[in-house]
């Protein structure tokens, strides 16, 4: 046992001195009060026997993770891996959209391939079911953690685990990379949805209930109750702390601030069972957590207690100084027991199996990782033989049960900022017209890793089970005696009694989400407009925002009697209309509940200091709070903020843009290290030009179709336009294009392939006004610069901006 109150003294202490990343303390840190048990005697002496039998081969295989899109079962005849993961853009068989059928399918493939090989020891599989079994069509998508942290409900939250556990280990998979126990501190980043809230005790509050209703109560000796799965608590540390918001970031933070914000859920999930952490890609001080020795085994190991298998972001050991994906013996070293090596994993065993047999790797540390892998499979039940069934039948996705849960999580997870004039609920027998761009679409409702990594592309087909927001209200309506339209521009022939416009961000997961200011539609407010429009016809307007944070929306606001948060609802939109909408007797099916689990902002400056709305805010049904003329003034220079002129120089991407590189198996951030694609199409390392690392090489290998892209949010160039101003590109071709290469601006590309010529750093300079005549809408650019070929290509790219005309250009021929 600790004692809380000299631990809350010590951090006092710590917070006024610099904090010491390197080398943390491990008595500022909590202790885990009463870890539940992982292990048992007689486990560790069945692993023990084990271990004893394992060649270094087998052993480096433990400890090494590939995912579906680049390993296939034959690989483990020879590679014997301990791991396999799906990511965000991998389904069975290529196929993103695969039915429980098929996952079941490829995981009984793999893990047969494992057991005929060596000591017979299975593959764990792992997956981001982070809001319900995403990946699969027709699970039960809930709502993204930030409006379940708004629910306040830790028994709703343990409901949901349980539900979403049941939903995994019906297609064989054992094990989830969730929870989530971010404590986002900045709305700008990327990932700020998948934290519960910016309060790290609400944080703490849900750690446990998800632990225990993703594993079960762990009863020692005894492996999980059926139905139940590994939980990943993650990403550990500070992932939501870093500078600016900045996905993959730095902390730049004490250690007092470090433990009582960033570690507050950890030992709750610790002490509830937690057989798996996740090691975040983000930096503490400037020293990356995956090589953090001090964090992942003083601290989390030792100090803490933690008694399962530490694992890998994707690839996020290459970004250890010194290391490379593929080879990295500081990872393990510092306390990684398991490497996220999705598409690195071949060359990773190799270099890892000559790095212990070098002695770079000691035996010791090696067995350890071993140890506490077997450790999690043992507790899964997979060194049984047999190994326990999965629960039979796949009808518990998607279940009545289940979905109706959803739907109560929709509701409870509503937040109500503005009622002036009582304008909900929605009167029984009304004439309701619902518009706006989120009114009809699973996309925007459901938000990031939904089937796809991004969610961008889902559609009705893959939420057979769900129904839209708009769905939702045109029953709950008629069932009340009135009748709803659907007009996503707000037009209509016989007017409204009342408008709810529904709409908000597009999906984004990960760092394509990491945005400059809180300000929503700084560029083309065609939302307002739209509100405003309605408003001017005299129509009441209700507004249901859907996003991943809160967000600058006083314009919105003042357009609007009401305005609801509604975040990311996921596949049950009539949730929103039991809150939203009232029975015959006048009454809605829920009242609201929800409230700020985040502050909501007064400008878009970030982070948020001082509220609109502070945590804990929401209104109710019944309350007389009318809400008056709001500032429109951002508070920020958005305009500097977008840095509509300048996308890449020193050998990075300039905010607010990010450089990514992506090709059929997906995309993947470009950081200083060298990055390969998913599929291999594309790879980029940081070179010299004319100062150290101040470029970068891009490398096409011609192995299918590869796009280096700068993206961000989306900026309206019309002054550029109109200022004569071109796209410009100081490049070195390093190879000449072996297929057609073309420049995308927007998204229209341009073929370029004629001007490039092997030899000096040369500069390509393409007017805008050649894509805005292919098509591009200017006023929209959110991908101000992308380069694709499905051929062999090498280029080093030192600088990429816009620039005045000072020649007369012409337009090379649009890509066909």
């Amino acid at each position: 046992m600790h004692s809380r109150t000299s631990l809350f003294a010590l951090i006092v202490a710590l917070s006024a001195a610099p904090a010491t990343a390197q080398q943390a303390n491990p008595a500022a840190w909590p202790a885990a009060e009463s870890p539940a048990a992982i292990t048992d005697a007689a486990t560790e002496a069945k692993i023990d026997a084990l271990i004893g039998r394992m060649t270094v081969e087998q052993k480096v295989g433990q400890t090494v993770q590939g995912d579906i899109s680049s390993v296939t079962p034959a690989d483990l005849a020879r590679y014997p891996l301990g791991s396999i993961l799906a990511g965000g853009n991998s389904g069975p068989y290529g196929n993103e959209r695969s039915t429980a059928q098929d996952w079941h399918r490829l995981t009984e493939e793999f893990r047969d391939a494992s057991m005929k090989t060596g000591l017979g020891i299975p593959v764990i599989f792992g997956i981001d079911a982070v809001h319900g079994h995403s990946n699969v069509p027709g699970a039960t998508i809930f709502p993204h953690n930030i409006g379940l942290g708004a629910a306040h409900d830790p028994d709703l939250i343990r409901r949901i685990g349980e539900a979403t556990a049941a939903e995994v280990a019906a297609t064989g998979i054992e094990w989830t990379f969730a929870p989530t126990l971010a404590v986002p501190q900045d709305g700008r980043w990327g990932r700020a949805y998948e934290g519960y809230s910016s309060d790290p005790d609400l944080v703490r509050s849900y750690a446990a209930p998800m632990t225990l209703g993703v594993q079960g109560e762990l009863v020692a000796g005894k492996p999980l109750a059926p139905g139940h799965i590994a939980a990943t608590a993650k990403h550990f540390l500070a992932d939501g702390g870093t500078k600016d918001g900045k996905d993959q970031g730095d902390a730049e933070i004490s250690e007092a601030e470090l433990v009582r914000i960033h570690n507050a859920g950890y030992p709750a999930s610790i002490e509830a069972g937690a057989l798996t952490v996740m090691v975040s890609f983000s930096s503490w001080n400037g020293v990356k957590h995956h090589g953090n020795k001090s964090l992942l085994t003083d601290v989390l190991k030792g100090r803490m207690g933690f008694a399962g298998l530490s694992v890998g972001d994707w690839n996020a050991h290459g970004q250890i100084p010194g290391c490379t994906t593929t080879d990295c013996p500081q990872a393990i070293n510092a306390g990684l027991d398991m490497y996220m090596a999705p598409d690195s994993w071949k060359g990773l065993f190799e270099s890892l199996v000559k790095q212990v047999k070098a002695g770079e790797v000691s035996m010791a540390r090696l067995d350890d990782a071993v140890r506490r892998i077997l450790r999690v499979k043992a507790k899964l039940g997979m060194l049984e033989a047999p190994r326990p069934a999965a629960p039979d039948g796949f009808e518990v996705i998607g279940s009545a049960e289940h979905l109706a849960l959803a739907r109560e999580a929709v509701a409870k997870s509503l937040v109500l900022l503005k009622n002036n004039g009582s304008v909900l609920p929605i009167k029984p027998g009304a004439k309701v017209l619902v518009a706006g761009a989120g009114a009809d679409s699973f996309a925007k409702q459901a938000g990031g890793w939904t089937i796809s990594w991004q969610g961008t592309d889902v559609t009705a087909k893959d939420m057979p089970n769900g129904q839209t927001i708009y769905a939702g209200i045109a029953q709950a309506v008629k069932d009340a005696g009135g009748a709803a339209t659907l007009s996503k521009d707000g037009a209509f022939t016989a007017k409204p009694d009342v408008a709810i416009v529904v709409y908000g961000e597009d999906p984004y997961a990960e760092f394509q989400g990491d945005v400059p200011t809180l300000d929503y539609q700084p560029v083309a407010a065609t939302d307002l407009a739209l509100l405003k429009k309605l408003k001017s016809q005299g129509i009441p307007v209700v507004s249901v925002f859907l996003s991943g944070r809160p967000m600058f929306t006083n314009p919105e606001i003042n357009a609007s009697d009401a305005f609801v948060a509604a975040w990311l609802p996921g596949s049950q939109g009539a949730g929103v209309a039991d809150v939203l909408v009232a029975r015959k007797d006048g009454t809605p099916v829920r009242g609201f509940t929800g409230t700020l689990s985040f502050p909501w902002p007064k400008t878009a400056a970030a982070p948020v200091t001082d509220p609109l709305w502070p945590l804990g805010y929401g209104l109710k049904y019944g309350e007389a709070k009318p809400v008056a003329q709001l500032s429109e003034d951002p508070g920020v220079d958005i305009a500097a903020a977008l840095n509509v002129d300048r996308y890449f120089d020193d050998g990075r991407a300039l905010s607010p843009w990010a450089m990514s590189i992506s090709d059929a198996g997906g995309a993947r951030p470009v950081a200083s290290p060298p990055v390969d694609s998913p599929a291999g199409a594309i790879a980029t390392r940081s070179v010299d030009l004319a100062a150290q690392e101040d470029a970068k090489q891009v490398t096409w290998t011609g192995k299918g179709s590869g796009t280096l892209s700068i993206a961000g949010p989306a900026a309206d160039l019309n002054r550029q336009l109109t200022g004569a101003f071109a796209l410009a590109v100081d490049w070195r071709i390093d190879k000449a294009p072996a297929r057609p290469v073309t420049i995308s601006f927007g998204d229209r590309p341009i073929d370029i392939t004629g001007q490039l010529k092997p030899g000096q750093v040369t500069t390509t300079q393409i007017p805008l006004r050649c894509f805005a005549e292919a098509g591009a809408d200017i006023t929209r650019i959110g991908t101000p610069f992308a380069v694709t070929t499905d051929g062999a290509f090498a280029a080093t790219i030192a600088h990429v901006r816009l620039e005045p005309i000072t020649a007369a250009v012409s337009c090379p021929a649009p890509a066909s």
